[in-house]
């Protein structure tokens, strides 16, 4: 198994991990902070939100992971846009910790309005709304930073032909649709179906990696 080959394969298991991983991290945090007495419901289901963002760090870093895995691949073909999807990754995943260290103080926040009571509770509230409010914020930020890379993504997958092109238009389609719901979300306005076309072509190109591979044309001498 040449290197090419071992890279789409752990490629494509990031794909799926960051997939499945966000979405197991938002269930778990989800109906926590969700509650109308949060700021009680945190305290007391802490273990639950901190998992969920270990998780969440877990993604972060599978997000960062596939560029970083296939810049070597990548390079050969556009080094510039290459190194703006590793980039724009990057700063996908930045949103992430951000949002997760918002529920970790989130966690912190909710101990102390425990042990306090009544009292001072307009300042728990206002500290409270505030650090939901930049998890709230990261939500728009993140489709709005990952469509923009994943626009760079399936070009240049596409000019490269290291998958079949209808793989590669079915991402150019879905990018677009994805960086929407983001501009739509910093509005108040989410729109979560448009998410639905580049989720489902994710995990297609994921199992595509890890079942066929890149196209050995594309990348022949080029490894």
């Amino acid at each position: 198994m040449n290197s090419n080959r071992k890279t789409a394969i752990v490629v494509g298991v990031l794909f799926i991990a960051a997939t499945v991983l966000s979405l197991i991290s938002t269930s778990l945090t989800g109906s926590v902070i969700g509650a109308p007495d949060y700021l009680v419901n945190v305290s007391a289901n802490a273990n639950q939100v901190i998992v969920g963002v270990l998780l969440l760090l877990a993604a972060a870093l599978s997000v960062v992971l596939i560029p970083a895995m296939m810049f070597p691949i990548l390079r050969q073909h556009n080094e510039g846009i290459a190194l703006g999807y590793l980039g724009f990754r990057v700063i996908e995943a930045v949103t992430l910790a951000v949002d997760a260290i918002s529920l970790l103080l989130l966690i912190s926040l909710s101990r102390e309005y425990v042990r306090a009571g009544v009292t001072a509770a307009s300042y728990f509230q206002t500290s409270g709304a505030l650090l939901l409010a930049a998890h709230d914020w990261a939500f728009p930020l993140n489709p709005i930073v990952f469509g923009l890379g994943a626009l760079m993504f399936y070009y240049l997958l596409y000019q490269s032909k290291l998958i079949p092109r209808w793989l590669s238009v079915w991402g150019l389609i879905g990018a677009p649709l994805v960086l929407l719901l983001g501009l739509l979300g910093m509005f108040g306005d989410i729109v979560i179906y448009l998410a639905l076309p580049i989720a489902v072509q994710e995990m297609v190109l994921a199992i595509w990696l890890i079942a066929k591979g890149f196209n050995p044309t594309a990348t022949a001498g080029k490894e």
